[in-house]
């Protein structure tokens, strides 16, 4: 199959994942079992693709350093399967249908994305195959799928968050622009934040959607400045939001808050847009800076920001890396909880896990989506991006533009 990369990798036998392009009989022998892993390793989404290889690896590697999974008496080593869908949602389907018929894979991941999420736990939902996921938009969880399990809260959690401390930040916080991607977790995240700011008492200046491709704000962007917001709150992916902060800057649109979800997250933001990056906040799923221990390979939230700083030559994990590493943590706790590999009783197991891991408490809700907690908030602040939420873990005060 042209353009696409078949990954796979030997928790007992390699230290990284290793490419090749064609299958191999070895993944049908005894006692491996094989995870089925669809990746944006090319096109728009590659960037969060290839963070979640990242998390996947160290996974992998942790695991071959125990020997393997426990499976009932037995010890399993573990084979990832993963093809480049190439940030393409239809070949993302056709790809998890073929890693179900033709690779025989065991489990599955989903891919980074609300979208691209939804397509494969479709397919995931036809077959019986337990698949564990790094969305948070509640319109892919609520679609009635048995076995679509998720490591990310609630998105109304960010929201909560922001609308609580930005208040305190700044006490007369009155009106707020929102633009979002029209897309489902962007588009999701903007949809929250109006009827939640407006229930606070803040007024909704500008509300608008951009179609996925744009090139140009500068229409949008110019209305919301019209507007005069305390708030400027823009949705989207990381080149989205690049370019949306590059006109502001050319438009003159400033504000004492200004929020994308969820560039600033991620170090190419920051790297691309230099001086303009400073003071933008976001909100998170998680941050390293939050100190969790839990019963799992990797420990500790520190053991895990130690690995992927050295394979990464000295990049800080964001929430991509962390929790696509915690969706193979909790599907390693539900095999062994299960001590079987029959799909039926590791969803079950799922369905009843209560744990804590390296990434923070993971207990899924009846609909799959890992119940709420606190979740993290971040600025942007002399380059870095710094813990400001929740009060008690932060040591950095909030600025204001």
């Amino acid at each position: 199959m042209r353009g696409i990369t078949f990954v796979r990798a030997w928790a007992a036998g390699a230290s990284a994942l290793i490419a090749a392009s064609t299958l191999v009989s070895e993944s049908h022998a005894q006692n491996v079992i094989r995870i089925g892993a669809p990746l944006a390793l090319s096109g728009a989404l590659a960037d969060s693709g290839k963070k979640q290889k990242l998390g996947f690896d160290l996974w992998l590697q942790r695991v071959k350093r125990a020997g393997g999974i426990k499976v009932g008496d037995q010890t399993y080593q573990v084979e990832l399967v993963t093809y480049d869908y190439q940030s393409d949602g239809k070949r993302a389907g056709e790809l998890a249908e073929k890693l179900i018929t033709d690779d025989k894979v065991h489990f599955m991941t989903a891919p980074f994305g609300s979208g691209h999420t939804k397509v494969t736990a479709v397919v995931a939902e036809r077959y019986g195959i337990p698949i564990i996921a790094c969305a948070s938009s509640e319109p892919v969880h609520d679609q009635g799928f048995k076995n679509l399990f998720g490591t990310l809260s609630p998105s109304i959690g960010l929201i909560d968050a922001m609308l609580g401390k930005f208040r305190s930040a700044k006490g007369d916080l009155g009106k707020i622009a929102v633009l979002g991607r029209d897309d489902v977790f962007p588009k999701l995240m903007a949809d929250l934040v109006k009827p939640a700011a407006e229930k606070s008492g803040m007024k909704v200046v500008y509300s608008g959607y951009y179609p996925i491709g744009t090139v140009d704000h500068s229409a949008a962007l110019t209305a919301m400045r019209q507007g005069k917001p305390d708030w400027v709150f823009i949705t989207g992916y990381s080149q989205d939001l690049i370019l949306a902060r590059k006109q502001m800057a050319d438009l003159g649109l400033t504000a004492p808050i200004v929020t994308m979800i969820t560039g600033p997250v991620y170090k190419e933001f920051i790297d691309a847009l230099g001086p303009l990056a400073e003071n933008v906040t976001s909100a998170t799923w998680w941050h390293w800076a939050t100190p969790f221990k839990g019963d799992d390979v990797f420990g500790t939230t520190k053991e895990f920001y130690d690995d992927v700083v050295k394979a990464s030559g000295g990049t800080e994990p964001d929430y991509v890396h962390a929790s696509s590493a915690a969706a193979l943590v909790v599907l390693q706790k539900a095999i062994e909880k299960a001590g079987s590999l029959d799909r039926a009783a590791v969803r079950k197991a799922l369905t009843k896990l209560d744990v804590m891991t390296f990434f923070g408490p993971i207990k899924f809700r009846e609909d799959g989506m890992n119940a709420s907690r606190s979740l993290p908030l971040i600025q942007i602040q002399n380059g870095k991006p710094v813990l400001i939420y929740p009060d008690e873990l932060s040591t950095t005060a909030m600025k204001l533009n």
